[in-house]
């Protein structure tokens, strides 16, 4: 009988051992990020046959499992990626807000400082210094498009930037959770299915910071490894294989920095921007293909529009030397970039037709082996290129939005050659004053009226409120539009972004609950093993009394 109680007794010590050494585990660990509470499993020992029946045994350790619910986990993971992507994308579009809505040196200052120059001269057209004022103006104003223009610029190069540090960080996970697998894999089988749970915590943390940065989709194998993958099931990490990404130059337009896939077979492959839409490389994507494009192009539409309203109404009037009048700024053109897997030497080139119906957007031009097909980015509206042909029926020319595109090259195009037109993004950057000499400003409408003739210079001041950006809209409605369809786009991701991080925390919270170490609770815990511990060991005093009397027996 002593023998029975000392055999329990001992199980209880162990148990209530291993008990007190897990919650010391989990109070200590209370502040690792990515610890999952732990529990001692206990269950009944074997029992034993005897005299009067089946007898008890005591106690054992069947192992620590980790209070880890998968589902919850998955949904907290999907919440995280999302967060995280609309979070980049309104930190980036709060920049271009904060620049645009400036109450001070703004592009909207600066236009009206113009059109005040303007003003002045059509009550003293003659005065040289308020000739050479309308010449400073203007300077002005162009140095102020070339401030925003290159502030977006900068933003595009911090993108490429982004994006190639978020494949580094992404490579670099990948290899590590491999690692882990390949540990995990083989510990488990060391300890006959027993896991080694600090290292499914190690992994799944991994995890949740590459899901951050761009959203994986993670399935379970046998033996525990984990499966991840990415954009439609591109793997990533398969056991202790990995898969990595490269950050390359679009083959569509090469100042810009992609994500292509690496595989061992069919080689590097660009991946489809549009299946990157979550974590912060997701959300990097979705404001430079949305919002900064955007936002480049409209103010490269209101530049064009008002640069070649103003020359081409100046080119009517007369200098103070009696003189036609010539272009008062100069700018840049539209450009075509041709991709770099086109299979032939097609070339387009593009001029501006009207500059009133020129939109703010790039195209997408693909030959499908039969007609062109033009695509508007901006609302991925497909336009009619009207074609113009030979006589031999090749297509020679296309014309939509205010452009004319010409067709040159090989003899025809090959299927799928793609073209990416730009009317707008290079306005700007070559954008300068082209008058220097108050003199040479048209401001006389006849060669012979002299310098007190002001109907030129009227006629420009009127352009002030004439519909020229898009076909509908003045230049300061144009620059009013963007500000504001900028700022309602920021408030629109504030309010998204807030709403997706408190359903995060939500989740964060159930998954807290289940998986987060409770001091108060380990504490009770604590207690409580701690009594169980003294509890076994009165039984272990016992049994050595009972013991000690039967050894005195004589």
């Amino acid at each position: 009988m002593s023998s029975s109680l000392i055999n329990s007794a001992m199980s209880g010590l162990g148990a209530a051992q291993a008990a007190l050494n897990t919650v010391s585990n989990n109070i200590s660990n209370y502040n690792v990020t990515g610890y999952t509470r732990q529990t001692t499993v206990l269950s009944q020992s074997q029992s034993t046959l005897g005299a009067g029946g089946w007898i008890g045994n005591g106690v054992q350790v069947s192992g620590v499992q980790r209070e880890y619910d998968a589902f919850i986990t998955n949904q907290l993971r999907a919440a995280q990626t999302q967060s995280s992507g609309l979070n980049t994308q309104y930190q980036q579009m709060s920049k271009i807000d904060n620049i645009l809505s400036g109450t001070t040196n703004t592009l909207a200052t600066t236009m009206q400082s113009f059109f005040t120059g303007l003003q002045t001269l059509v009550s003293n057209s003659e005065d040289p210094a308020a000739r050479q004022a309308l010449i400073g103006n203007a300077n002005g104003l162009v140095n102020q498009f070339k401030v925003t223009d290159q502030y977006l610029r900068d933003q595009d190069k911090q993108v490429n930037t982004a994006i190639q540090s978020s494949v580094e960080q992404i490579n670099n996970y990948a290899s590590q959770i491999a690692n882990l697998n390949n540990q995990i894999s083989r510990l488990t089988g060391v300890g006959a299915g027993a896991t080694p749970n600090d290292l499914l915590d190690q992994r799944d943390q991994l995890v949740s910071e590459l899901n951050q940065i761009v959203g994986v989709e993670v399935s379970v194998q046998d033996g525990g490894t984990y499966n991840v993958s990415i954009a439609n099931g591109l793997s990533l990490v398969q056991g202790d294989k990995t898969n990595k990404l490269a950050a390359v130059s679009s083959s569509a337009d090469p100042s810009r920095i992609t994500v292509a896939y690496v595989d061992s077979v069919s080689g590097t492959t660009e991946i489809p921007e549009n299946q990157l839409k979550n974590g912060t490389l997701g959300g990097m994507l979705t404001f430079r293909s949305q919002d900064l494009d955007g936002a480049r192009n409209r103010l490269g539409q209101l530049a064009l529009a008002f640069s070649d309203a103003i020359n081409q109404q100046h080119g009517k009037g007369f200098d103070a030397n009696g003189d036609k009048g010539e272009d008062f700024f100069n700018i840049g053109g539209p450009s075509v970039l041709s991709n770099a897997n086109n299979p032939t030497k097609t070339e387009l080139t593009t001029t501006v037709s009207d500059s009133s119906k020129v939109q703010a957007s790039d195209y997408k031009v693909v030959f499908d082996g039969t007609d062109w097909q033009v695509t508007r980015l901006s609302d991925n509206a497909k336009i009619d290129p009207n074609p113009t042909k030979d006589a031999n029926g090749k297509v020679t020319g296309l014309a939509f939005d205010g452009l004319d595109i010409a067709v040159k090259g090989a003899p025809q195009p090959a299927k799928n050659d793609s073209f990416i037109v730009k009317p707008v993004s290079n306005v700007v950057v070559n954008m300068d004053v082209a008058i220097s000499d108050e003199s040479k400003l048209a401001l006389a409408g006849a060669d012979d009226a002299g310098e007190s003739d002001n109907r030129n210079a009227q006629a420009l001041l009127d352009l002030q409120k004439t519909k020229v950006v898009g076909g509908n809209k003045s230049f300061n409605d144009a620059y009013a539009g963007l500000v504001s369809d900028v700022g309602n786009k920021t408030s629109t991701l504030k309010v998204t972004s807030t709403t997706q991080n408190n359903v995060v925390t939500q989740l964060s919270n159930q998954q807290q609950s289940i998986s987060g170490v409770n001091l108060d609770e380990e504490y009770g815990n604590l207690q409580r093993f701690q009594q169980y511990y003294l509890a076994n060991a009165q039984v272990l005093q016992t049994a050595s009394t009972l013991f000690d009397a039967l050894l005195s027996i004589r």
